[in-house]
């Protein structure tokens, strides 16, 4: 397996605390990986670091089939090269409809006299109703974005990562707060997702990482502690220690 992603050996110390210790892993071009391990294992410094929020103390973080440093880079220069970030809270526009949202999150010339002249166009009008069916939004393009349900703003987040044509989504902790019928809806597309992009999937609830069915990443104090199939990690003496049997 190509890795798209690779992680080798990060390090990173906040006021004396070793947030993330030695961590090395790699993410293949088109795989469905969830990652997860007890608070404070550094599942959210790991994004961080990723999408050029937080610098490691040492280690890299390579990118693509030319191994291209991500460190070098800034939180929009590594959005553009192809990694979208969907954080746990939805962070929608709550006045603009849905369509007006994925209209403004296309990837378009973004000079900001370039910005200021374009117009939404056939084409782009287009790509906005293929995103929504892509997350099952089609029938509440023309509603505010405030009217939707929360498993709905998460999709119109998801949507909106979509149209910058990420190859490597980053997704936290999608089924809080979600319905059942909007946890089956969201195992399914982020399934979906994951046959034609890398989709890596931070979460609590074990429940909905089994219904995902995919290699599971454990975290522990900074560092990989298990890798494999949740039922491989679930067997783990070690996981069932420090995070399972909690």
């Amino acid at each position: 397996m190509t890795a798209l992603l690779e992680v080798n050996g990060i390090s990173k110390t906040f006021d004396g605390f070793r947030a993330i210790n030695n961590l090395s892993f790699n993410i293949g071009a088109v795989e469905l990986r969830a990652v997860i391990g007890p608070n404070g294992a550094g599942k959210t410094t790991f994004m961080d670091i990723v999408t050029g929020k937080t610098r490691p103390d040492s280690g890299q973080v390579l990118w693509g089939e030319r191994s291209q440093s991500l460190l070098k880079l800034s939180e929009a220069q590594i959005a553009r090269a192809g990694i979208g970030r969907k954080f746990q809270r939805p962070t929608v526009f709550e006045d603009q409809t849905a369509a007006e949202n994925l209209t403004m999150a296309l990837k378009a010339p973004r000079g900001p006299f370039r910005v200021m002249r374009w117009k939404p166009s056939k084409d782009s009008a287009a790509r906005v109703a293929e995103l929504a069916g892509e997350v099952g939004l089609v029938q509440r393009l023309d509603h505010k974005a405030g009217e939707l349900s929360h498993g709905q703003k998460q999709w119109l987040e998801i949507g909106m990562l979509l149209a910058q044509e990420p190859r490597l989504l980053l997704v936290d902790e999608p089924a809080a707060g979600m319905t059942l019928a909007e946890r089956e809806q969201t195992t399914t597309l982020l399934r979906r997702l994951a046959e034609t992009r890398a989709v890596v999937v931070v979460e609590h609830d074990m429940d909905f990482v089994r219904r995902l069915n995919c290699k599971v990443t454990v975290l522990h104090q900074g560092a990989v502690l298990a890798e494999g199939s949740l039922d491989h990690v679930s067997a783990n003496p070690e996981v069932i220690e420090v995070y399972l049997g909690r």
